[in-house]
C-alpha cells in the first residue's frame, strides 16, 4: 500500500509506525489504564488508533502543529478521541509521570515529554472545547424526530404550538474519587468476649450439677459412718469362706487365663530374623569367651575402674542436679513476670480498641443518614424518568407481538414440511429394513459339507516320522504322564527339605529365647537399680534451700496473674453488657438503609422499559 505514496508521507508513517513500537512500554501504559476505566463501551479493534494518537501528542505535536493534529483526530471519531485526550492530560502530572519513571530517568521523563506537553496544554484546551461542542450538536441532530406524513382531520380549533425540545446539556466530567479504606469486619462481627463468657458459663453449670449430684447422693452419709479397714478385711474373710462353701456351681468355673505364656514368643519372627539374631547371639557369646579366656592369661578386669567411674559421674550429677533445678525454677518465673507484662499490654491495647470502635460507630452512623437521604432523592428522579418511558414501553411490545405472530406463521409451515419429509425417509427405512431380513435369511441357512477324514492314516506326504492323529494323541499323553511323575517326585524332596530347615529354625528359636530371657532379667535389675538413683538424686534436690525458695517464689507469681486474669474478665464482661446495647442500634440502623436499597433497586427493574 506505502508504494503509491508520495515519499514524505510514506516516511512520516513509517516513523510513526517504527516510533509505537520502540516507546511500546511507555505507551501501554496510558492506553492499558484507559482501557481498564472504559472497557464497557470501547471495542478493541480500536486500541491502535489510541496508541498512535497517544505516540502523536507525545512526540510528534511540535513537527505537526495543532491544525494538523485537530484534522487527524476528527477523522478517527470526535467523541472516543475527546474522552482520551481528556484522560491523558488529567492524568499526566499524577500517575502517568510516575509510571514513565519507572521506565526511564526521571528527570528525563520531566526535561524532554512533561513540559512541553504542559507548554501545549492551552492550545489541546481549545481543541477539546471544539470537539465538545461538535459532540454536542451532533447529539442534538440525532435526537431530533423525523417527520412523518399522517392524515389530519378537519380542526375546529387551533392547536397550540408545541415547544422546542430544550437541547440536552453538556456531559460532565466525573472526578475521580480516592478509595476509602474498608470499614474493618470486627465492626459487624460480635466480639470474641461473648463467646468465652458463653463457654466460661456453660463450664461453672455443669461444675454446679457435678456438685449437686455429688451432694445429693452423699448427703446421709454422716449417718452411715465408714468401717475401718481392718474391718473390711474381716467382712471380706467372712464373704469368701462362705463363697467357698457353695458347690452347685462349681462345674461352671474354668479359671482366669495366664496373663503372660512362659512359652510362647512375645513377637513372631521369621526365617531372616531368626537367623540374624542367632548371628548376634553367636557373636556375643565369642566375644564373652574371648574376655574369659584374655582373664585367664592375665588380663585386668576394667570393672573396678568403671565402678569408681560410674561414682563420679553420680556425684557430679548430684552437684549438678540443683543448679538445673534452680536454672529451671528460674526461667519458669521469668515467662510468668513476662505473661504478666503481656497481659498489662493487652489490656491497654484493648482499652484503646473500645475508643477507636466508638468512634467509628459514630461515623457509620452519619454515613448511613447521609446515603438514606442520597437514595431518597434518587429514587424520585427514578420515578420521573419512569413515567417518561411508558409510551415507548407500549409501543415495543405491540411490535414484539406482530413479530411473535409472524414467527408463529413459519414456524407452522417449516413444521409440515418436516414432517412429510420424515414420513417418506420412514417408508425408505422400511423398505431397506425387509431387503436386509431377506438377505440375512438366505445367509442362515445351513451348508452340507462332506467330512471324509480318518484319524488313523497317515497325511501321505512320505516324511520319514509321519505319524496318523491317533498316533500322535498316544504319544502326547505318555510325554504327559512321565512329565506328572517327574515333578510329583521333586515335589517330596522339596518337602522334605522343607520340614527338614523347619525344625532347625524352631531349635534356634529355642536357644534365642532363652538368651533374650537372660537378657530381659538383667535389664531388669539394672532398671531397678537406675530407679533407685533417680528417687535418691530427686530427695537431694527437694531438700535443697535455693530450690524451695524459688518454688514459693513461683507460686506467688502465678496467684497475681490469675487475680489479674479474673479483674480482666471482669471489667471484659461490664463493657460487653454496654456494648451490646449500642451495637444492637447500630445494627438495627444498618438494616433498615439496606432494606431502603434493595426496595430501590427493585423500583428501578420493575419500571424501567423492556
Amino acid at each position: 500500500m506505502l508504494q503509491n505514496v508520495d515519499d514524505p508521507p510514506r516516511k512520516f508513517v513509517l516513523d510513526v509506525v517504527s516510533g509505537c513500537i520502540e516507546h511500546k512500554k511507555m505507551l501501554d501504559v496510558v492506553v492499558n489504564a484507559f482501557y481498564g476505566q472504559n472497557r464497557n463501551w470501547l471495542s478493541k479493534s480500536d486500541r491502535n488508533q489510541f496508541v498512535i494518537v497517544c505516540y502523536l501528542v507525545t512526540f510528534a505535536l511540535d513537527e505537526l502543529g495543532l491544525q494538523e493534529f485537530g484534522n487527524i483526530v476528527e477523522t478517527l471519531g470526535i467523541k472516543k478521541m475527546h474522552l482520551f485526550l481528556n484522560f491523558f492530560f488529567s492524568n499526566l502530572t499524577s500517575w502517568i509521570q510516575e509510571e514513565w519513571s519507572g521506565v526511564y530517568e526521571a528527570d528525563f521523563v520531566e526535561k524532554q515529554w512533561i513540559l512541553p506537553l504542559l507548554g501545549w496544554r492551552p492550545e489541546i484546551n481549545i481543541l477539546m472545547d471544539q470537539l465538545a461542542a461538535k459532540i454536542s450538536r451532533r447529539s442534538q441532530v440525532k435526537k431530533a424526530k423525523v417527520k412523518t406524513t399522517q392524515p389530519q382531520e378537519f380542526t375546529l380549533t387551533k392547536p397550540k404550538p408545541r415547544p422546542r425540545p430544550r437541547p440536552l446539556p453538556q456531559p460532565e466530567l466525573i472526578p475521580q474519587q480516592e478509595k476509602f479504606k474498608p470499614v474493618p469486619k470486627s465492626t459487624y462481627t460480635d466480639p470474641n468476649e461473648l463467646q468465652i463468657l458463653e463457654e466460661i458459663k456453660e463450664k461453672n453449670h455443669e461444675k454446679a450439677e457435678d456438685r449437686l449430684y455429688e451432694a445429693n447422693k452423699k448427703q446421709f452419709r454422716c449417718v452411715n459412718p465408714e468401717k475401718s479397714e481392718h474391718t473390711k478385711k474381716v467382712i471380706a474373710q467372712i464373704e469368701q469362706d462362705l463363697d467357698s462353701k457353695l458347690k452347685f456351681n462349681s462345674f461352671h468355673s474354668s479359671g482366669l487365663p495366664p496373663s503372660i505364656k512362659a512359652d510362647s514368643c512375645s513377637v513372631k519372627l521369621n526365617n531372616a530374623a531368626i537367623l540374624r539374631r542367632e548371628a548376634l547371639n553367636d557373636r556375643q557369646v565369642e566375644e564373652e569367651l574371648q574376655r574369659i579366656e584374655r582373664l585367664l592369661q592375665g588380663a585386668r578386669e576394667p570393672s573396678s575402674f568403671l565402678q569408681w567411674q560410674r561414682e563420679m559421674l553420680e556425684r557430679d550429677l548430684q552437684e549438678k542436679l540443683p543448679m538445673i533445678e534452680r536454672r529451671r525454677l528460674e526461667a519458669r518465673i521469668g515467662g510468668e513476670e513476662a505473661a504478666l507484662v503481656r497481659q498489662r499490654i493487652t489490656e491497654r491495647n484493648q482499652k484503646a480498641a473500645q475508643l477507636k470502635k466508638e468512634e467509628t460507630a459514630q461515623l457509620m452512623q452519619k454515613y448511613a443518614e447521609k446515603r438514606m437521604q442520597e437514595e431518597k432523592e434518587l429514587r424520585d428522579l427514578v420515578r420521573h424518568v419512569a413515567e417518561g418511558h411508558k409510551n415507548s414501553k407500549a409501543a415495543k411490545e405491540k411490535i414484539q407481538k406482530l413479530k411473535q405472530n409472524i414467527v408463529k406463521e413459519v414456524s407452522e409451515q417449516s413444521q409440515e414440511l418436516l414432517r412429510q419429509a420424515l414420513e417418506e425417509q420412514q417408508e425408505e427405512l422400511c423398505r431397506k429394513y425387509q431387503i436386509i431380513r431377506e438377505i440375512h435369511s438366505i445367509e442362515s441357512l445351513p451348508r452340507i459339507r462332506p467330512n471324509n477324514f480318518r484319524d488313523t492314516e497317515t497325511a501321505g506326504h512320505e516324511l520319514l516320522g509321519e505319524m496318523s492323529l491317533a498316533e500322535l494323541k498316544e504319544r502326547l499323553a505318555l510325554l504327559r504322564q512321565a512329565e506328572r511323575a517327574e515333578q510329583e517326585e521333586r515335589r517330596g524332596h522339596i518337602l522334605e527339605e522343607k520340614q527338614r530347615r523347619k525344625q532347625e529354625m524352631l531349635e534356634k528359636l529355642d536357644t534365642i529365647e532363652l538368651h533374650r530371657r537372660v537378657l530381659a532379667k538383667a535389664a531388669a535389675n539394672r532398671k531397678e537399680e537406675k530407679k533407685a538413683k533417680q528417687e535418691f538424686l530427686q530427695q537431694v534436690v527437694a531438700q535443697d534451700e535455693t530450690v524451695l525458695a524459688l518454688r514459693k517464689k513461683l507460686e506467688e507469681k502465678k496467684l497475681e496473674r490469675k487475680r489479674l486474669k479474673q479483674n480482666e474478665k471482669s471489667q471484659a464482661c461490664k463493657r460487653t453488657t454496654a456494648h451490646t446495647g449500642t451495637h444492637s442500634e447500630e445494627s438495627l440502623k444498618v438494616q433498615s438503609w439496606e432494606e431502603l436499597e434493595r426496595s430501590l433497586a427493585r423500583y428501578i427493574q420493575d419500571d424501567s422499559p423492556s
